[in-house]
């Protein structure tokens, strides 16, 4: 059994806008969504700009009524957020406390890290206080590796499978292949799918200790994630979620449902952290094999891309991923399709990455626009050879049809989604 796999809502928390109009018309502008954070210059960070949404907590309660007390923006929220925004995008409704289990429906919706919030401000210092029995009763639930999947299915009373998924960045981009896998074998009817990721000082100081974050625009914030870029100088970390609801094609077309786009197929991989891949490196053979086998499951062809929204992350990966994009599609350098990072904007939003990334793939070919990967005007000389590819400026599409978004991630992992505009009812 093979059912076609549909878009039918999505929703997104991002430092650039949360909420689909408020992000569509920044990704159109390629308005950033970074800024200087105190709180990491406080901490003596060398990276101490963030890509951080704004009105969260407004959006939240306009959902979930919640008060100054109970409400934290971490990852549970982002992603409570972004899933109610894709269900009722999706034409559906939130459902009540006395409704019953939708088995047909439910959910794959992952993180990098757990609610690091949680445990280093609550968790460590009151255990390490002798303050066990103060901790509450939801501290478990904040903190446990399933949580961000347990709380949306809570929300949605979903009653098929719920799984957080953890591939570190390729985490979001995963959760929607696997979602529209269980699909198509018949297993689910409908999937929310997404990735999610806490704004905390915690979560991002290894990789400042690493040394893999920029440090060199703190005082120009937007300037500062710079993917492709000759002077990039390592990731700004973000944070936010994006969710998608995707249907089998007949329940989509028997509620009458507004579809966005379909997915095609996908692919996952790892490349063993062997032919120069390491737990922090990509293995190139093993990205290539990646992106062709997304192709074979899609049953497109390599020539049939129009565009690539890239891992792109601003670090010395960049220029290998496209060559590795221009060896796999089997194209030239002037023959590449047209390739962007929606990280120049938000930053590196890790476990929620991906989702986001394909929130906003799916925006491009719904309404038929390709937005700029901005910060990259003086590009890495080993990308100059492809610059006729590289996308600066917002460009109107509506001959858009198929899109490839790619994640690759800690630990030499891979995916890479295919999705194609709806035009085939």
């Amino acid at each position: 059994m093979r059912n076609r796999v549909v878009i039918t809502g999505i929703g997104v928390v991002s430092p650039n806008g949360t909420g689909i109009d408020a992000f569509e018309k920044a990704l159109r502008q390629g308005r950033s969504g970074i800024r200087f954070i105190p709180e990491l210059e406080e901490l003596k960070f060398g990276c101490r700009i963030a890509g951080v949404p704004q009105g969260v907590k407004q959006a939240y309660e306009t959902y979930f009524k919640c008060s100054d007390s109970n409400f934290q923006e971490g990852n549970i929220e982002y992603a409570l957020v972004a899933a109610a925004e894709a269900w009722l995008d999706a034409g559906l409704t939130l459902p009540d406390e006395d409704a019953v289990a939708d088995w047909d429906t439910g959910t794959i919706f992952g993180c990098g890290i757990c609610d690091m919030g949680t445990i280093g401000q609550k968790l460590v210092p009151m255990v390490n206080d002798g303050q066990t029995r103060r901790l509450g009763s939801m501290v478990v639930e904040r903190v446990m590796g399933s949580g961000i999947s347990a709380h949306v299915a809570g929300l949605l009373a979903l009653g098929n499978q719920v799984t957080s998924n953890s591939s570190a960045c390729s985490t979001g981009t995963e959760a929607v292949i696997d979602a529209a896998w269980k699909i198509r074998t018949g297993r689910a009817r409908r999937m929310v799918a997404g990735g999610a990721e806490g704004a905390s000082a915690y979560t991002w100081s290894g990789f400042d200790s690493m040394r893999v974050l920029s440090r060199k625009f703190n005082e120009t914030p937007e300037k500062g994630s710079r993917p492709m870029s000759a002077s990039a100088c390592g990731f700004v970390p973000g944070a936010g979620a994006g969710a998608l609801i995707l249907e089998d094609l007949d329940l989509a077309l028997e509620r009458n449902a507004r579809i966005y786009g379909e997915i095609k197929g996908g692919m996952i991989n790892c490349g063993g952290q062997r032919q120069g891949g390491s737990m922090t490196a990509p293995n190139p053979e093993g990205v290539k094999r990646c992106i062709k086998g997304a192709l074979a499951d899609a049953g497109v062809d390599a020539d049939e891309i129009d565009a690539v929204n890239g891992h792109l992350t601003a670090t010395f990966a960049d220029p290998g991923e496209v060559r590795n994009w221009a060896q796999a599609l089997d194209r030239n350098p002037s023959e590449l399709p047209m390739i962007h990072s929606t990280k120049s904007m938000i930053g590196h939003c890790l476990g929620a990455a991906g989702a986001i990334e394909s929130v906003a793939a799916v925006l491009e070919l719904h309404k038929g626009f390709i937005h700029p990967s901005i910060n990259c005007e003086d590009l890495h000389p080993d990308i100059v050879p492809y610059e006729n590819c590289i996308v600066r400026d917002c460009r109107q599409m509506p001959e858009l049809k198929t899109i490839a978004k790619a994640s690759f991630g800690f630990g030499d992992v891979n995916s890479c989604l295919i999705i194609q505009k709806w035009d085939n009812p």
